[in-house]
């Protein structure tokens, strides 16, 4: 036996003869397996396994002993004290006997192994001794593979909790209360969601808390977003490919699907998938197998679907962009995302959080906000939701050091220099610079109020692109460039 910390066992047995033959086939091997405690009774085994938490690799047990729980019930009753710890019944009740029922049961009430207290030597030793020595060590040996597996379970439960902790659903208005039963609601499921609502209201957001809410919380929670993939491309990043598949194919890909097994797959925009793809999207809802490109053989994964979108998929439907049965298999648990202007109290709780948010990140003191300028952030109707508090949150730090009231809130929305919709220009008044700005100053203010005013008036990013005479890398490239999020 190799030489490592000594192995610590709890016996619990009542009769002195069959403790001395269990020490005795255990004397030749004391340094490794060590019996750091004996009791006589269930009861006082459990009060000994609560009082010393983490004082034991392995229990011992004689099956019926005295004091009234015993057997099954005291089994039961240890694994619930800690689920790691690994019981070793002996007993006399199998002798002779090959009681398969008997052996059953112990197994699902969380025995280790068992072994019958009989053995050809019965004066000297315990069972066959070679055997009753590997199971002490093969259990051991489970225990500790399964305390590690608690504390990897544990560190990653204090990740999700993190992450919870940091997309949180800011506000207390009754449509959002309504929308956190929602996710609750769909949490406790594996059926799809569709997750619907008008641009920047947080679908990304609902669908990451139904996830780590839900039984698949330490898989993975892969999003992709339908409509920021060139349509040449959305079957090989979805599914993957092999090797020789096509042109340029040099080695395997593993798709999306492939990365989400076992969690969830969030398609945000996914009224923008091509209808080649939306037909291998339904058989992975159908059947839970994916076609690999190039590969015959389909491959099966257990991937959750949550889908997003801010059209009307019926009216998608009806215009034979999206396949009505694909709608349907979606739409198994619907949500909707209520805009901002439709709970102005909610805005202006966002509206302190990113704040906080923000000045944390940037190490500076959180200012104050007058008033005034909160009743104008209630007032104001967000058509960028909550994507556009974001920016305007992060504008007034950049731009004031000093109490934010609501001219500096009107010129950071721009409700005073705004586009003007009806006559189709954007208007800038420069009274409100301090000094002369440069031309390339202007160009990238104008540039960066065009693209929102485009975005606003957009369904999606997608549409946006298009509107603007860009592909969609191009598109959120420049985005980038421009601080647009």
């Amino acid at each position: 036996m190799p030489s490592t910390s000594p192995i610590h066992v709890l016996l619990i047995e009542d009769e002195e003869y069959d403790v001395r033959r269990i020490q005795n086939t255990l004397k030749q091997y004391e340094r490794q397996i060590d019996i750091r405690q004996l009791v006589s009774d269930g009861y006082s085994a459990l009060e000994v396994l609560r009082t010393n938490p983490d004082h034991f690799d392995v229990v011992i047990m004689d099956f019926q002993i005295a004091g009234g729980l015993m057997g099954e019930a005291l089994i039961r009753e240890i694994k619930a004290i800690d689920h790691a710890l690994q019981v070793i019944v002996v007993t006399k009740m199998t002798v002779n006997v090959a009681d398969v029922d008997f052996a059953h049961r112990l197994l699902t009430a969380g025995a280790f192994w068992y072994c019958t207290k009989y053995p050809g030597d019965i004066e000297t030793y315990i069972y066959q001794p070679t055997d009753f020595i590997l199971s002490i060590v093969n259990a051991a040996q489970k225990h500790k593979l399964e305390r590690q597996q608690q504390i990897t379970t544990r560190k990653l439960l204090r990740s999700v909790e993190t992450i919870l902790g940091q997309k949180t659903m800011i506000g207390s208005s009754p449509a959002l209360t309504r929308l956190a039963e929602e996710v609750e609601r769909c949490a406790r499921s594996d059926a799809a969601v569709l997750i619907t609502g008008s641009s920047g209201t947080g679908k990304e957001l609902v669908a990451t808390n139904i996830h780590y809410r839900s039984h698949r919380k330490l898989e993975s929670f892969v999003p992709v977003n339908c409509g920021g993939i060139p349509q040449e491309l959305v079957e090989s990043e979805l599914f993957g490919y092999v090797k020789g598949a096509f042109t340029g194919a040099t080695g395997t890909k593993p798709g999306l699907f492939e990365a989400a097994h076992g969690g969830t797959l969030f398609l945000d925009e996914v009224s923008e998938l091509p209808l080649s793809a939306q037909v291998k999207l339904l058989r992975v809802l159908q059947d839970g197998e994916i076609e690999k490109i190039g590969r015959t053989e389909t491959l099966r994964v257990d991937v959750r679907i949550i889908a997003a979108t801010n059209k009307d998929l019926q009216k998608e439907v009806e215009e034979k962009r999206f396949r009505e049965d694909l709608y349907f298999r979606l739409n198994v648990l619907p949500v909707f995302v209520p805009p901002l202007r439709e709970r102005p109290d909610d805005t202006v709780e966002l509206f302190r959080h990113f704040l906080r948010q923000y000045s944390v990140d940037m190490g500076r003191p959180v200012p104050e906000v007058s008033e005034e300028a909160l009743q104008h952030v209630r007032a104001y109707p967000w058509p960028g939701n909550v994507r556009e508090v974001k920016n305007v949150v992060q504008r007034l730090l950049l731009k004031t050091d000093e109490e934010i009231d609501e001219l500096t809130v009107k010129e950071a929305i721009g409700t005073h220099t705004r586009v003007s919709q009806d006559r189709g220009g954007i208007h800038i008044d420069f009274e409100h610079y301090d000094t002369m700005p440069s031309l390339r100053q202007m160009e990238r203010e104008f540039r960066e109020r065009f693209v929102r005013y485009v975005r606003q008036q957009s369904q999606s990013d997608a549409e946006a692109a298009k509107r603007l005479g860009l592909a969609p890398p191009n598109y959120h490239r420049m985005c980038k460039e421009l601080g647009i999020k």
